[in-house]
């Protein structure tokens, strides 16, 4: 249902930039919100960015928000996650989740589970 890869950077420095993407299948693109998750060393696993695949609505929590940003790529259903100004403690393994939404977000998008998952990859800030 997901295939996520790095697509270029790898290890980064502070203030460096990385974009991770994942392509989905077996599914309506469009009727779907993706998300991006993060779990870091010892810490519970959060979500920190979604997207409206049918419109570009976008939600980002706080701790992201000026720093990273969610597209898509609807001809190819794939989105991507751009990184940039990136600080040690976004250290963390990545995964992005699909859920069924369309448009705005009115609320917190995990709020009611997550339908389908991809698997993680591993994201390292250096000092």
């Amino acid at each position: 249902r997901f295939s996520c890869r790095r697509l270029g950077g790898g290890l980064v420095q502070t203030g460096g930039s990385l974009t991770l993407s994942c392509a989905a299948s077996g599914f309506t693109f469009e009727d779907y919100a993706i998300c991006w998750f993060r779990q870091a060393p010892g810490k519970e696993r959060e979500g920190i960015s979604c997207i409206s695949t049918n419109d570009g609505s976008t939600y980002y929590v706080d701790s992201v928000k000026g720093r990273f940003t969610i597209s898509s790529d609807n001809a190819k259903n794939t989105v991507y996650l751009q990184m940039s100004n990136m600080k040690p403690e976004d250290t963390a393994v990545y995964s992005c989740a699909a859920v069924t939404h369309t448009g705005s977000f009115y609320y917190t998008p995990w709020n009611y589970g997550m339908d389908y998952w991809g698997k993680g990859t591993q994201v390292t800030v250096s000092s």
